[in-house]
C-alpha cells in the first residue's frame, strides 16, 4: 500500500477553522424567512399602517366626518363613477358609525394594526408562532369570503379579496410544511 499521508485525528481544528465552523452554525441558526413569507410581512405592515393613515383620519375628522364623506364620496364619483360603489358605500358606513363612537373605533383600529405589525415582524423572523397566526387568521375568513360571493351578486372586490387570502394561505402553509412544522 502507497504511504499515503494520515490524517491525525486527534489534531485540534486551527483557530481559522473553528471560527469558520462558527460562522456556519450562526448562520444556520438565525435562519431566515423565504422571500413569499417577507412578502406577505410586507403586505401585513402595508395594512397595518393603511390602518393607522384611517386612525389618522377618523382622530383628525371625527367631528366633521360627514361633511368630509360627502365630499370624498361625490369626488370618488365624479372620477370613478360606480367603480367599487358598493365598497364605497360600505365604507362610508363604518365611517358614519366610527364617527359616532370614534374613541372605541380608534382603539380598535389600533389593535387591528398592532396585530398586522405583530405578525409581520413574526414572519420576518421566521417565527413559528407567526406561520400559524397566518394561516389560522387569513384561513379562517375563506368560508365567509365564499358565502358572501356565492349569495351576493358578483363583485370583482370581493374575489380579489378571496384570492388574495387563498394565495397567502397556500404561501404560508407551503413554508409551514418546508420546515417541518405540519
Amino acid at each position: 500500500m502507497a504511504n499515503l499521508p494520515r490524517q491525525d485525528d486527534s489534531l485540534q481544528p486551527s483557530s481559522k477553522d473553528s471560527d469558520h465552523h462558527l460562522h456556519n452554525q450562526t448562520i444556520k441558526s438565525h435562519s431566515t424567512a423565504s422571500e413569499s413569507i417577507k412578502a406577505v410581512a410586507i403586505y401585513e405592515v402595508v395594512k397595518g399602517v393603511g390602518a393607522l393613515l384611517g386612525a389618522g383620519a377618523l382622530w383628525s375628522w371625527h367631528a366633521d366626518l360627514e361633511h368630509w364623506l360627502t365630499t370624498a364620496t361625490a369626488s370618488w364619483q365624479q372620477t370613478f363613477g360606480q367603480l367599487l360603489a358598493p365598497q364605497v358605500d360600505s365604507a362610508v358606513r363604518i365611517a358614519q358609525q366610527a364617527s359616532k363612537n370614534w374613541p372605541l373605533f380608534l382603539l380598535l383600529i389600533f389593535a387591528y394594526a398592532s396585530l398586522r405589525f405583530l405578525e409581520a415582524y413574526g414572519l420576518w423572523q421566521d417565527k413559528t408562532w407567526a406561520y400559524w397566526f397566518g394561516v389560522l387568521g387569513y384561513g379562517v375568513f375563506i368560508p365567509i369570503e365564499l358565502y358572501y360571493l356565492i349569495v351576493s351578486p358578483f363583485d370583482w372586490f370581493k374575489l380579489g379579496i378571496l384570492v388574495s387570502n387563498l394565495l397567502i394561505v397556500v404561501v404560508v402553509y407551503r413554508n409551514m410544511k418546508r420546515k417541518g412544522l405540519i
